[in-house]
C-alpha cells in the first residue's frame, strides 16, 4: 500500500469533511431526536457519503459525462440545497422533526452535500486520477474508509453535547448553525459561478 498517498488522501478528505465543523451543524439538525434516533442518522449520513464517494472514485467522469453534468453545476446545485437547509434552520422550521424527516435530515444536507460535497467528490476523482496501481487503489480505499469512521465517531458521540446545551442551548445552535450553513451555500454557489465563467472564459 503506498502510505505517502494513503496519507495525502486521509488529510485532505479529513479536512474537506471537517468533522468537529460538522458537530454544531448535526447537533442542530438532530437535537430534538431521541439518541438511538441520533445514533440511526450518524450512521446513515456516514453510510450515504461512503457510498457517494465510492460511487464517484469509480465511475465519476464517466457518469458526469453521460449527464452531461459540469462539477462546477454540481457544486451550484449543492449550493442550493443547503440554502433551502439553512433557511429551514433560521426560521425555526426544522424543530421537532418526525420520523420522516430524520430520514430527510441523514441523505441532505448531512450525508450530501456537506459529508459527500463537490469538495470531497473532485479530491477523490483527483487522487484516483492519480493512482497507477493495486496498492495505490488500496491507500485511496482505506483512507476513505478511515476519514469516514473519523466523521462517524465524531457525530456518535454529539450526544455529550446535546445534554449539556439543554433545549435552550440547542434553540441558539440551530440559528447559528443555519447562519453558517447559509455562509457555506453562498461560498459553493459563487465558486460554481467564478467555474463557468473561467470555463466560458477559456472556450473565447
Amino acid at each position: 500500500m503506498n502510505l505517502q498517498l494513503f496519507g495525502g488522501a486521509f488529510v485532505t478528505l479529513l479536512v474537506i469533511t471537517d468533522p468537529p465543523g460538522m458537530v454544531p451543524i448535526f447537533v442542530a439538525l438532530t437535537g430534538a431526536m431521541q439518541p438511538r434516533e441520533r445514533h440511526r442518522v450518524a450512521w446513515q449520513a456516514v453510510a450515504l457519503a461512503l457510498g457517494v464517494i465510492v460511487v464517484f472514485a469509480v465511475a465519476g467522469q464517466t457518469l458526469l459525462a453521460y449527464l452531461h453534468v459540469s462539477l462546477p453545476a454540481l457544486q451550484a446545485a449543492g449550493g442550493l440545497l443547503l440554502i433551502l437547509v439553512a433557511l429551514e434552520l433560521l426560521t425555526g422550521k426544522s424543530d421537532g422533526p418526525d420520523q420522516q424527516s430524520t430520514s430527510n435530515v441523514a441523505l441532505v444536507p448531512l450525508g450530501t452535500p456537506l459529508l459527500a460535497g463537490p469538495g470531497a467528490i473532485v479530491a477523490t476523482m483527483l487522487f484516483v486520477q492519480q493512482a497507477g496501481g493495486a496498492g495505490d487503489y488500496l491507500a485511496i480505499a482505506v483512507a476513505i474508509v478511515a476519514v469516514m469512521a473519523a466523521v462517524w465517531t465524531t457525530l456518535r458521540f454529539s450526544g455529550i453535547i446535546v445534554r449539556v446545551l439543554r433545549p435552550g442551548g440547542i434553540e441558539v445552535l440551530t440559528r447559528i448553525a443555519g447562519l453558517l450553513l447559509a455562509a457555506i451555500a453562498v461560498q459553493l454557489i459563487a465558486d460554481a459561478v467564478v467555474a463557468f465563467v473561467d470555463a466560458h472564459l477559456h472556450r473565447v
